[in-house]
């Protein structure tokens, strides 16, 4: 890519943000996500669990909130895809299983968002098919899209307004999953 085209990238990707609507800031954001430790470790602490986060979203969200689970836990993460029309379904993948074992242990599912919660349903029923204890989900943002979901996650940040929201690990057509705060691109 030439200099100009960087130039007109970062430009469009720049104007993105700039003409996006703040829904939650960087403080609001911390205050849930300490919060929701807090409720984790009520939850989960005695269980040593396995915390798998869901690739690529959830690295942020993950990376913000592992250093307050300040009790014993296991690490690992997974990567899957979604194919086929998504509006009807469509089909998973496993890019990346989880190298730990799964079966008799109690597992953490980390994820970025819940939209319309096919994926972490998909998620939740593998995990619990290869024989785990049990598998609590945990998003950061829980969209609000007016009907019923596969999936209720056991833990949430926030709840969004449906739009097409991004930062804290979320993208906008790739980009913005850097940002600290929660954006919606304008309507």
């Amino acid at each position: 890519m030439s200099t100009i085209d960087l130039t007109a990238k970062r430009a469009e990707t720049q104007a993105m943000l700039d003409k996006a609507d703040l829904l939650f800031d960087r403080s609001t954001c911390e205050i849930r996500l300490e919060q929701m430790a807090a409720d984790i470790t009520a939850a989960l602490s005695d269980k040593y669990p396995l915390v798998l986060p869901v690739m690529g979203g959830a690295v942020v969200f993950t990376g913000k909130l592992l250093p307050l689970l300040r009790f014993p836990l296991d690490f690992d993460y997974i990567h899957i895809s979604r194919y086929g029309d998504k509006l009807q379904g469509g089909s998973y993948q496993w890019l990346r299983a989880p190298q730990n074992a799964v079966a008799g242990r109690h597992i953490l599912v980390l994820d970025d968002i819940l939209d319309e919660g096919h994926t972490l349903a998909a998620v939740k029923k593998q995990i619990l098919e290869i024989g785990a204890a049990s598998c609590s989900t945990a998003v950061f943002a829980n969209k609000l899209i007016g009907r019923d979901k596969p999936i209720t996650a056991d833990f949430v940040g926030l709840d969004v307004p449906n739009r097409y929201v991004f930062g804290y690990g979320m993208d906008a057509e790739g980009k913005w999953r850097n940002l600290d705060e929660i954006y919606a691109l304008t309507e």
